[in-house]
């Protein structure tokens, strides 16, 4: 075996076979899996054929710089085959994937995780492994391009997105949303490999499926193609027709599963298990496999880094064509995604003229206001509705609509596709050029959530803009009021939870979620008006802090009440109830992100939070809470659904209410 560094020049009398070319895809991943004892060796053997093709015909990377902006994306949407993607990148010659990489598959520490992580190893470029995100991520990625394209021609910006997508994947409810926006958009340079080998774990996909899948893509408006996974002639002239197309393309392989395993090839028992010994003794006779566990032969592993040797030829020519453009400049500010000055410039004239105004509105409607603001300081900002456009008020002047062949806008329409729009906005800020934010309503986050713990997981800037956050949306009734998500949404990793009480506060949450470029934000806002409740402007972005002071007695405060969003004014009225009727002096905190406020150090939230006895206050399920008002403390929310009536009658129905946060304060401390 040849080290990965040490590969010197091989001068052969023949080309070297793309069949052994992908037998070295094969051999690889059964080693892999067998040695890690865990893994799926079934669908890189049935698609090694396939994968050999596009890597050594067609697609255009540059391993030595896996992350030049005009790349072809490769996405493994199938990501438990996850052997196929770390064969192809040490067979590539990826500088973070040596041959000990792929002996420790699956073991603390390597590279090799058990399913694809953006991050984690150079190349990947999303993480996969709940099926169905990979494709509909993808349409994102496909979207970015046409867009930034449009923006900076094809001289800078023509590439291809291509997928390996499975049974799984597209079985998925979410791949029903992606096919059909992308057929929609007519997104062209989006071509995706279908592994159609007719098996899942379970066994053959007739267990549970009748679709016609071709035909399902061609109702979506995909162009389709059909052929054998094993003819890489086939695969090769698939390829070429689809890239000739004016609408995304779907190739359906027909594929045996475990291609290669003289006697489990073709089986579910390749899908998610080690061959074992004996039938990776067998499968190596079968296809002509001499050499032993992760031994690749010198001419085979070179023929593999020629396609890197093209690539790097092709990324030095795009960079003379970057060198010699006029638009250099925006090119790689947008690329970078580096928000001007002037957008926070903008947000903070804003705070200062909306304090001024006192101008009272539904936090919906100030994200709006603050919208127009950010949208106007820059073009990087790109928005979107689950068909609640004009709810969730994420359109702002001068916006145009991106339509299908017309990518020149701003503003996407994603439809009732909750899930899609939030994979969607994952690729489009994988991609890069644009920093994506969608809304629907606060209640959908369920229907989002699959791609939302991507957003996190892969610590992409991408912005969740949630309105008719709580009871207060009034008649539309329990089904449509949020009570379970706040808690849902607080307990991901990595992802910021704004609630803001009034215009000044939801200004600022959008300039932390803009900032923060390593996690999603979501914003979570009212349908009903809300006053400004802060007495004067501050230079100073006290959201940030995560929670603070918002009114702080003049005497020794006897009881804290902390609350959020349309919940601060309550909170508000009854520290004024108690100090006009009771003579208690009670602070207001305003928490608007509690993952800001854990951030802080001991001593800041001592300050905040006082050692007075704490009342809390939320129209939305209790737990999370204890952690900040202690035993001892009280809660004033919501236990169980809510109910259809206006919400005036909502609020005093379940006893949130000042009267009652009051009531409750004097309980504690009397």
């Amino acid at each position: 075996m040849t080290s990965q560094t040490a590969l010197m020049p091989v001068t052969a009398a023949a080309p070297v076979p793309e069949r052994d070319m992908a037998n070295a895809i094969r051999a690889l991943a059964m080693d892999s899996v067998q040695k890690a004892n865990s893994g799926h060796p079934g669908m890189p053997m049935g698609m090694a054929d396939v994968a050999t093709v596009l890597f050594n015909r067609f697609i255009n990377i540059d391993p030595s710089r896996p992350d030049w902006p005009d790349r072809d994306r490769f996405v493994l949407s199938a990501g438990h085959g996850s052997m196929l993607q770390y064969a192809l990148h040490y067979l590539l010659g990826y500088d973070d994937m040596q041959i000990e990489e792929l002996q420790r598959f699956r073991q603390l520490g390597s590279r090799t995780a058990g399913h694809p992580e953006y991050g984690h190893a150079l190349g990947v470029e999303t993480t996969t492994g709940p099926l169905g995100q990979g494709i509909s991520t993808a349409v994102g990625m496909a979207l970015a391009e046409r867009m930034l394209a449009a923006r900076y021609g094809a001289d800078l910006v023509d590439h291809h997105t291509y997928v390996i997508a499975g049974d799984g994947c597209l079985q998925e409810g979410i791949s029903h949303e992606a096919i059909d926006l992308a057929g929609h958009l007519k997104l062209s340079r989006l071509i995706v490999f279908w592994d159609d080998n007719a098996i899942s774990i379970d066994g053959p996909t007739s267990l549970s499926t009748s679709m016609d899948q071709p035909a399902r893509f061609e109702a979506a408006g995909w162009d389709v193609q059909s052929i054998a996974g094993h003819d890489m002639e086939a695969v090769a002239a698939a390829i070429e027709a689809a890239r000739r197309s004016d609408r995304p393309s779907l190739i359906a392989c027909r594929t045996v599963i475990g291609k290669g395993a003289p006697n489990l090839g073709g089986s579910e028992k390749t899908h998610g298990a080690p061959l074992g010994e004996a039938e990776i003794a067998a499968t190596r006779e079968n296809i002509g496999w001499v050499h032993a566990p992760f031994e690749v032969p010198d001419d085979i592993l070179f023929a593999w880094r020629e396609i890197a040797g093209r690539g790097e030829e092709m990324r030095r020519a795009w960079e003379r064509r970057l060198a010699a453009s006029p638009r250099r400049e925006a090119f790689e500010n947008a690329v970078a995604a580096e928000l001007p000055d002037t957008v926070f410039e903008a947000l903070e004239a804003f705070r200062r003229e909306h304090v001024e105004k006192a101008t009272k509105v539904a936090t919906r409607k100030a994200s709006e206001m603050a919208l127009e603001a950010i949208n106007g300081a820059t073009e990087l900002t790109v928005g979107g509705s689950a068909d609640l456009t004009h709810s969730n008020l994420t359109i702002t002047k001068g916006m145009s609509r991106i339509a299908p062949s017309d990518y020149a806008g701003r503003y996407i329409h994603y439809g009732i596709r909750e899930h899609g729009m939030a994979a969607a906005m994952n690729g489009i800020a994988l991609h890069g050029g644009f920093v994506p934010y969608g809304g629907t309503f606060l209640c959908f986050a369920d229907y989002a959530r699959g791609a939302m713990r991507l957003s996190a997981l892969m610590r992409q800037r991408v912005i969740y803009v949630m309105t008719h956050d709580s009871i207060g949306l009034g008649e539309d009734g329990p089904t449509h009021q949020p009570v379970e998500h706040l808690a849902m949404l607080r307990a991901t990793p990595n992802l910021n939870v704004f609630r803001p009480a009034d215009i000044i506060e939801t200004a600022e949450c959008w300039e932390l979620a803009l900032r923060s470029k390593d996690r999603p934000s979501v914003l979570v806002l009212s349908r009903q008006n809300l006053p400004m409740l802060r007495q004067a402007h501050s230079d100073e972005n006290r959201s940030g802090r995560g929670a603070y002071v918002l009114r702080e007695p003049a005497e020794h405060r006897a009881v804290t009440l902390i609350a959020t969003g349309s919940e601060v004014e309550i909170a508000v009225a009854a520290a004024e109830r108690l100090e006009t009727e009771h003579g208690v002096a009670a602070a207001v905190v305003s928490m608007p992100c509690w993952e800001l406020f854990e951030e802080q150090d001991s001593a800041t939230r001592k300050a905040v939070l006082g050692s007075a006895p704490r009342v809390a206050v939320e129209a939305a399920a209790r737990l999370g809470w204890d952690r900040w008002i202690g035993e001892t403390g009280a809660f004033v929310g919501m236990a169980g659904f809510g109910a259809s009536a206006p919400a005036p009658d909502l609020y005093r129905h379940f006893n949130i209410t000042s009267e009652a946060v009051a009531a409750a304060a004097l309980k504690l401390i009397i």
